[in-house]
């Protein structure tokens, strides 16, 4: 089965899907992205997702070469090409071909589909292990492409048995390489960083429930807060909520009542989401 990509203006078979070698997304890692998963053929939360990459284009003085509505019409006519039920689609747009490697050019903008796996039941049952690790992301409000550390501490990672790494910086926590982070206080407070990170779609959808439901903050949490947090949890596009149950070799409670809560809630409103979309029309 053919399975296509979107490259300026045109859909191409991924196999033979190109940019040149001059990229400033290659030769320099300057690029931004989006993405966003579907179910059943469509999108979730599409509309929010072209908002974040339009806004992390603005923060990096990328200007896409389509608007808006245009992109939107041309991602539903690619996962209607492609017809793939479960999956990721991923918007990037590069830095462009730099005439002196440096400076940025016109962006070449690309969408890719792709077959995923999504975090289901059993991994949320399971829970995680993280580590904490001192860095502050550059840009923390665009979306890039850079993933440098992330992808340097994976060795860290797997030497102590860990699943994700949290940031850090001053002793105030801020976010995972591709998540955000909630605590749950001893008094029933749910808790999130505001400042200095990005502020995810899950994470934006999960507020929107847990205001109805509980007491919710947007602060500064230190570390020793987290630590002793009375629930500790993700959010992210592909794994929607993930409890913590271990940070930095210390074991957390397992119980978990209101990430559970937050879990259900969120996969209702997954629900309502789809329920919105006409069948072949997909908003």
């Amino acid at each position: 089965m053919t399975r296509w990509n979107w490259i300026n203006g045109n859909f191409v078979e991924a196999d033979r899907a190109v940019v040149s070698l001059n990229d400033l997304a290659l030769q320099r890692g300057y690029g931004l992205f989006d993405f966003f998963r579907t179910r059943d053929g469509k999108p979730l939360f599409l509309q929010e997702h072209l908002n974040r990459f339009f806004n992390s284009a603005k923060l990096l003085y990328l200007q896409p070469p389509i608007e808006k509505e245009a992109l939107k019409t041309i991602v539903l006519q690619l996962i209607k090409k492609n017809n793939l039920s479960e999956s990721g689609v991923k918007l990037t747009l590069t830095g462009g071909y730099s005439s002196d490697g440096y400076t940025p050019a016109t962006p070449n903008l690309i969408i890719q589909q792709n077959e995923i796996r999504v975090f289901g039941v059993e991994t949320f049952q399971k829970g995680i292990k993280i580590i904490t690790y001192p860095y502050q992301r550059e840009l923390p409000q665009a979306k890039t492409t850079n993933y440098l550390i992330g992808i340097w501490l994976q060795k860290q990672l797997q030497a102590c048995g860990a699943d994700e790494v949290l940031y850090q910086s001053g002793g105030i926590i801020t976010e995972f390489p591709r998540a955000n982070v909630f605590i749950v206080t001893k008094d029933n407070k749910l808790i999130t960083p505001f400042k200095n990170i990005l502020h995810g779609v899950t994470r934006r959808n999960l507020l929107k429930i847990a205001q109805k439901l509980f007491v919710v903050e947007e602060r500064d949490i230190a570390i020793e807060e987290l630590k002793q947090a009375q629930e500790v949890f993700l959010t992210s596009t592909t794994k929607r909520l993930l409890p913590v149950f271990e940070i930095d070799g210390t074991p957390l409670s397992r119980t978990n009542p209101i990430t559970r809560v937050l879990y259900r809630e969120f996969l209702k409103l997954e629900e309502e989401e789809l329920t919105k979309q006409t069948p072949g029309v997909m908003a």
